[in-house]
């Protein structure tokens, strides 16, 4: 494991795995990180084909340091984008995003232009900060939120999640869904439709917002948020195969 530091005393956790490029770059859903078990599948994948690949924990997240309701979705794209810069400077990148992961590679497929090769989105979740302040929250919740600062919202994967005012503030402008999306390099996402996180209906949006031509939306009926089953990480090594130039696998 290696640390690099964006800001003074907040060192950022990676793991570079060098080989084949394009480099194969990870990002974790909100909560989560390299350590999770698409991110783990995905490295053994590459392993095996000799494919470099880049995993990482955003401030606050993992083994990174950092206050994790200090910071927002603009801080961990900025995050991403320096790792990948001091562990792949210059070289061609696929990303994978998850979830909030999903939004984060959005954002740093844009500013890396033609170095994107492919974007493989896995429920992915841009914008989820605008639905969670319009329909995800109570009058009652907002106005917590507003006095406390953060609160806790039910997660059904573990314990409940702190959603902090910061989040809200400091992911305000990077919103990509009002406006074309200018990525043109081919796109694969998987959205499970019974998905309790991130309804399956959005990402026909994100589809519809995405410059590229090139575009697959695969749902898994039986899927979930995570997906994270055998037959979804499968799913994931094949389409990212694809972007790979691979063929079907």
């Amino acid at each position: 494991m290696m640390f690099v530091s964006r800001l003074p005393g907040i060192k950022l956790a990676y793991e570079f795995l060098d080989g084949a490029g394009p480099v194969v770059m990870f990002c974790p859903g909100y909560a989560s990180d390299m350590a999770g078990t698409k991110a783990l599948a995905l490295a053994a994948w590459c392993r095996a084909r000799g494919q470099a690949m880049l995993r990482f924990d955003y401030a606050g997240h993992g083994a990174s340091g950092g206050v994790f309701t200090e910071n927002g979705v603009g801080d961990w794209a900025q995050d991403a984008a320096f790792i990948l810069e001091q562990a792949a400077p210059g070289r061609e990148v696929v990303l994978v995003g998850s979830s909030m992961g999903g939004w984060i590679a959005l954002l740093l497929g844009q500013r890396l232009g033609a170095r994107l090769r492919g974007l493989a989105l896995v429920a992915p979740a841009p914008d989820f900060t605008l639905w969670l302040l319009r329909e995800g929250l109570s009058p009652a919740q907002r106005a917590e939120l507003e006095e406390k600062g953060v609160i806790y919202q039910p997660s059904e994967y573990g314990d409940p999640l702190p959603f902090s005012r910061a989040l809200i503030e400091r992911s305000a402008g990077c919103l990509v869904l009002e406006k074309d999306i200018a990525i043109t390099c081919p796109v694969r996402i998987l959205h499970g439709m019974r998905d309790s996180a991130v309804p399956w209906r959005r990402s026909l949006v994100l589809v519809e917002r995405l410059a590229s031509p090139d575009v697959h939306l695969t749902y898994i009926k039986e899927g979930d948020h995570r997906l994270s089953a055998p037959a979804d990480l499968q799913l994931l090594e094949t389409a990212l195969a694809q972007l790979l130039g691979e063929g079907g696998g």
